[in-house]
Parts: structure tokens; sequence; C-alpha cells
């Protein structure tokens, strides 16, 4: 592993190595002192930044410089300084006993630093509006450098605070489980489960990606990892069988952004929000779980109709793996998934339920000879260093969060601001809720979704709960408009990333991914109306609610692309939307216009289909000849 290796590779290896060993123990023997944890889990996330990622994005990374390692060093001096002097911050009076010159020098090091490290992980957004946080502090609110380095450094409320807190005990342990069932074959389980079960249906590479973006997403939490990881295979098929590079690259950036709303592991942003709402994991998988069907359904309906509308056909099976060859040589490797699910269920923490996951991947992988060569200690030792450098954005966008969740709460921001959002909206809830929409999208385009969600709820949950609504539904409203920014043009990370796979053209992709991900923009005010859709309430409400939110959103997929059993017109294509609308949201009166909307549509389309059966649907432009194969060069 360290062989032929540069000094600055075997650094990064070693801290990455010391960086996940730390956090396996103390997954199995328990946390330490908060401050010492947390200066922990920063420090070598630090420490990882100013060792791999270059000061301009056009500099050669992995290669410091003597300015990244003199910033190394004051990385290491400020978040070392709360663990040896533990006693002393511990039980010291925050904002009543003043700070040492030291607890000056190290606090302004520490978010100086800190802001520089975010802006090389994720980007200027977050540091640019966490500096705008800190200048409207001390110049607008009037607070003092003391008071304000005694919040974000000295205590629990900033930097070091609950976000920081749920990168160092949850998002930590699941990215570790999720590289390491990487380096052990099941990214390719995913893929080739997915093809033999709907590579040779219509437009059957589309809906590969569907499934293989929904399982490896639930594990990766990414919407850009995993648009690089499983687009690179899905993308060419797509475009192989005649879907147009737009269409394809739309298909795979929202199949790949709705990983983060998909259980068992979600994002990062989820394991927040379970620690905000005060309840464990699994209810905020619970809340998750049916939207995140509504999502994936609708999408797969899309690429359904788009496939019947254009005459595309699916992949020979002749190239397709056979399933019970997939399940008979792999399938073992779904074992660590169902433990994790296993364990949450049973009532452990999530943790615990990762812990047991990781410690479960490397005897699944050895059950059988097809999996087994990929246990070795070289590929284990790097999963591990692997995983740490993974980790490194999300834990320095989860302090860097923290600066602004700590200013928010020294000036009283939040309150101000809910204040704002209720004037704006005179207190109509349909208004608060489209401010709250264009707000996260807005905060979400700049910003990974973890810091947008936290940001949010610290500025626009309280309005629209104080306008009745249930905090659980609150929470899932900006948690879903954080994470469809990567879809939303003209900052749509997960579009532009399928862009460079699929060479489509950004608002080609863009407004296609708008579209396909329709479903996504409508769900949040659905549930907020009817919790039922969070699986909130008697089991009846919950299976009616399911039963026609997902006819629902099938007919809006048909409205959008223009096409049931057949192809639609356009009356038909609007009477689809409104059944849609109307059928998502719960209610038994919305749900009868709903049927006969739906029921129309049907009848009308039976009933012409013998008159338009030797009629060929016309072609979109940009679409290929109905049924041509296209090779990879067309």
């Amino acid at each position: 592993m360290f062989a032929g290796k540069s000094w600055a590779a075997r650094a990064i290896a070693v801290v990455g190595l010391a960086m996940s060993g730390f956090h396996l123990y103390v997954a199995f023997f328990g946390p330490p002192d908060a401050y010492v944890l947390r200066s922990t889990h920063l420090g070598f996330a630090l420490t990882l930044a100013f060792l791999i990622l270059p000061w301009r994005a056009t500099a050669a990374a992995e290669r410091p410089r003597w300015y990244d390692l003199a910033m190394l060093v004051g990385a290491l001096a400020a978040a070392a300084y709360p663990i040896v002097f533990n006693d002393y911050i511990v039980n010291r009076m925050a904002y009543v006993d003043p700070l040492r010159a030291m607890d000056f020098v190290l606090g302004v090091t520490m978010i100086v630093l800190l802001l520089e490290a975010t802006r090389r992980a994720v980007g200027l957004a977050l540091p640019l509006t966490a500096a705008a946080f800190l200048v409207y502090a001390v110049f607008i609110a009037g607070f003092d450098l003391e008071m304000l380095l005694d919040q974000l450094y000295m205590t629990t409320e900033g930097v070091f605070g609950i976000p920081t807190s749920v990168s160092a005990t949850y998002v930590m342990l699941f990215i570790l489980f999720g590289t390491l069932i990487e380096r052990t074959g099941t990214g390719r389980l995913f893929m080739d489960f997915a093809m033999s079960l709907t590579g040779h249906s219509a437009g059957g590479p589309a809906k590969v990606a569907c499934i293989t973006s929904g399982l490896f997403g639930s594990v990766s939490g990414s919407a850009v990892a995993n648009v690089m990881t499983t687009g690179t295979f899905t993308i060419p098929m797509m475009k192989r069988i005649g879907y147009r590079p737009g269409f394809a690259g739309a298909v795979e950036a929202v199949a790949s952004t709705g990983g983060q709303i998909m259980p068992p592991i979600m994002g990062a942003a989820a394991f927040v929000m379970a620690e905000f709402l005060g309840v464990s994991y699994l209810s905020v998988a619970a809340f998750a779980l049916l939207p995140a069907l509504l999502y994936y359904v609708a999408l797969f309906a899309a690429v359904h109709f788009e496939a019947k509308r254009t005459g595309m056909q699916g992949l020979p099976r002749s190239e397709l793996p056979v399933m019970t060859d997939v399940l008979l040589e792999r399938g073992h490797l779904f074992l660590p998934l169902v433990i994790i699910i296993t364990v949450l269920l049973l009532g452990y923490s999530a943790p615990f339920a990762a812990l047991c996951g990781i410690v479960s991947v490397i005897p699944t992988a050895l059950l059988r000879r097809s999996t087994r060569d990929y246990v070795r200690l070289g590929s284990l030792l790097e999963a591990l260093v692997a995983g740490a450098r993974n980790t490194v954005s999300v834990a320095l966008a989860c302090a860097c969060a923290g600066i602004v969740i700590g200013v928010i709460t020294l000036t009283g921001l939040g309150i101000d601001f809910t204040g704002l959002v209720l004037d704006a909206s005179r207190n109509s809830l349909i208004l608060a809720l489209v401010l709250t929409m264009i707000a996260g999208i807005i905060l979400g385009m700049g910003m990974p979704t973890t810091p947008a969600y936290i940001v949010q709820v610290a500025l626009l949950v309280p309005a629209i709960v104080n306008l009745g609504i249930a905090v659980e539904a609150a929470h899932m409203f900006v948690f879903y408009y954080a994470i469809l920014s990567a879809i939303t043009p003209p900052v749509a990370m997960a579009v532009y990333a399928a862009n460079g796979i699929s060479r489509a053209s950004l608002w080609d992709s863009g407004l296609t991914a708008l579209k396909l991900g329709a479903t996504g923009y409508i769900v949040p005010f659905m549930f907020v109306f009817g919790p039922s859709l969070l699986l909130i309430g008697h089991w009846s409400d919950v299976a009616l609610s399911m039963l026609t939110a997902i006819t629902g959103v099938v007919c809006l997929a048909g409205g959008l692309t223009g096409y049931l059993l057949g192809p639609a017109a356009i009356w038909q294509r609007l009477l689809l939307v409104t059944a849609a609308l109307v059928l998502i949201k719960p209610g038994l009166g919305t749900d009868l216009i709903g049927a006969v909307c739906l029921g129309l549509v049907i009848a009308t389309q039976l009933w012409l289909r013998p008159r338009d059966a030797s009629v060929t649907p016309p072609l979109a432009a940009g679409d290929v000849n109905p049924g041509r194969r296209v090779g990879p060069d067309t």
C-alpha cells in the first residue's frame, strides 16, 4: 500500500487509516467527551483537506505546498486545543468568563482555516454564506468578536455543534460501510440485478438506471458520486438504444438524486434531521419511504412511456445477465444491507446498525468464491482510507454550517426571519410554502444537501411550523428541496455530472430532468396537507393515500410524457396532470375527481385504439427512428 508512493501519499494513507480506526474504536467502545470526539473528527478532516485539496482547482492534487502545510499545522493546533484543555473549556462559564489570548488566537484560526478548507472541498457558496453571517453578527447585530468566538469556538453551539456531532457519530460510519461494500463487488451486483430484471423491456437501460441508481444512491447518499459511478455504464446504454443524450443524462441525474431520500441509508442530512427532531433514524426513514417510492415510480413510468411513445426496444436477452445466476453468484452481498435494516427495526441506534453492517461485510464477501478475491488486506486498507477521504467534504460542510447556526442562535436572526416570511406570505400557508421552496432550492444550488438543509431548519422551518404544519412534515419539506436543487437549473450539479458523460447541453438535460423529477417538486406540498404520505396516521388512511398517490404519479408521468395506453392528445394530457394533482393529495373528494379524470382518458384511449392502431406516433424533435438500434458512435 505504501510502496513506491510519495511522502504525501503515505501521509494521506496514514491519516486516513487513523481517522477510520478512531471512529471504529469509538463505535465499538463508546464515544468520549463531546469536545474530544468532535474536535478529533474535525481535526482529521482538516488535515486531510490540506493534504489532498489544492489551493486552486487547476493545481495538482495531493501535492501540498509549504503554505498548505502551514495551514495544516494551524488547523491541528486549533482542533487540538479543546482536547488538551478540555477541563478548562467545560468548566468555564460561557459568555461570562473572559477569553484568554490563546482562545482568541486559536478561535480566529479555526474559523478562517475552516472557511478555507470548506472552499476547497465544496466550493465558494457555503463559506461565503458563513462569512456573510459573521459580518452580519459583528457589523449589523452589533456583537463583539469576543462574544462571537465564545459562541462559535468555546461552546457546542457553533463549529462543534450538532452538525459536526452527526458527522462524527453517524455519517462517518455509514460512509465507511458504503465504501467497504463497494469494494466487495456490491456495485456490480446492483447493476447486474437491475439489468436482469428490466434490461430486456422497452427502454430497458433507462429502467436499469432507475433501479441501479436508487440502490446505489441509498448507500452512497451523494447525487454526484452516484452519477459518476453508475452513469458511466447506464448513459451509454441508454444512448445505444435510441434515447437522445439529454434524456439519458437527465434520467441518470434524477435517479441518482433520489438516492438521498431512499431508505435504508439515505443522505447525511437525514441523520441530522433525526437529531433535530429528537427521533430515531428509523423514524426518519419511515417518513421518507413513501415519498421516495412515489419519486421512483414516477421516474420509472416516465422512461417507460417515453420508450413506448418513440418505439424503442430493450437490450437483447443474450447480452443480459440471468437473474438466477446473479443471485447465486452475488446475491449474498445484499446481506449487510439486510443486517442494517434488521438492526434498525429491532430498535438499536443508527451508529450501532452501521457498525453491524461494517462487521458483516468481510464475512459476507468470504461466503462465495465469486467475491472472495475482493477480501485482501491491501484492498481493505484502501477502503478505510477512501472512507476517510469521502468523509472530508461532509465533515467540513457540517462544521461550516455550524458557524451559520451559531450566528443565528446568538443573534436571534431565526426569529426575525420567521417574522419576515410570515409578513411576506400574509399568513397564507400556500404562499409561505412557495417562498420556502424557492429559498430552499436557491440555498441548495450552491451548497451540499446537508448544510443547505441545516440552514433552512434554522431560518425557514420555524415560519411554516408557526402556520400549523406538523414539525416532521416541515423538516421533510425543506429536506426535499435541498436535494432537488441538484437537478434544478441553472446550478444543477447532478445534471452537470451526467452531461460530462452524455455530452448533452445543460438546458436540454436540465429541463428534461425537471420534467422527469416533477413528482419530487409536487409531493412535498401534498404531505404537508396530508401527513399520511409520511406514514403518519391510521394504517387504512396510509394504505389509501399510498394507492391513490402511486396512481397519481403515474398519471403525472403520462401527462408530461404524452403517453398512457397510447399517445395522448393535449386535452388528455391536461386531464392526466389534473388527475395526478388531485390523486397525490390525500382526501376522498380529490380522489374521486382524479378517478373520473383518469377514467375519461383510459376510456377514450381504449375506444380510439383500434382506429389508431396502424398510425405510428409522431416523433419528438431529437428522437431517433422507432425501433432503430443506435450504435455507440451515433
